[in-house]
């Protein structure tokens, strides 16, 4: 098994969601997808405007289909769907950015209970930071790390080289604990700020 796979002890796991809990984050350890769906969807209010962000998480754990197509929710996505880009970016980044409840995931987890996220566009940025009144990561265990500094190898070594198979602008990450941000990435085409 490779080292950015491996399942950390439940030990592991509990340490960390009370680590998450003293940082302010709410955190809880589901033993499987199916539960996480169902503990994700309880935490969604029906009706509720919801921007799921590109995750593979949430995509393999069947999230997406159900905001997006269930009709218990007001997809934002849906709501891009029958909108001019071109006429309606600003519209566009705004409902993205501040929607009423933001599902993703992130790429890192600290055991002391600090979140990195990347981000090819970084849309999802604002919305995870101060947009969204509600946020809710679903989080595989495997990407749960000792410290920020394996953090960033892991992002360095698992997630850049999955996601710069796309083009990127530039790729950022956010400390959601503190709110605080730095580039860690810039491509030729502008700079994250």
């Amino acid at each position: 098994m490779e080292k950015w796979e491996r399942i950390p002890s439940d030990s592991v796991l509990e340490k960390t969601a009370a680590a998450l809990k003293q940082n302010g984050i709410e955190a809880s350890v589901a033993s499987n997808g199916g539960e996480a769906l169902k503990r994700l969807l309880s935490l969604i209010p029906p009706g509720a405007q919801v921007m799921n962000m590109t995750s593979a998480t949430l995509d393999s754990i069947g999230a997406i289909k159900e905001v997006v197509d269930s009709g218990k929710f007001d997809s934002v996505r849906n709501r891009f769907a029958k909108m001019d880009p071109k006429a309606q970016a600003r519209e566009m980044r705004q409902l993205g950015a501040a929607p009423e409840v933001a599902i993703g995931s992130v790429h890192a987890v600290t055991q002391d209970g600090k979140v990195l996220v990347v981000s090819a566009s970084g849309s999802q940025l604002p919305a995870y930071a101060y947009g969204a009144p509600k946020v809710i990561w679903v989080v595989g265990a495997q990407k749960i790390v000792k410290d920020f500094n394996e953090g960033l190898k892991r992002i360095e070594e698992e997630v850049f080289p999955w996601r710069t198979r796309a083009p990127a602008k530039c790729m950022a990450w956010v400390q959601a604990s503190t709110s605080s941000w730095s580039s860690t990435r810039n491509s030729s085409r502008g700079a994250c700020t």
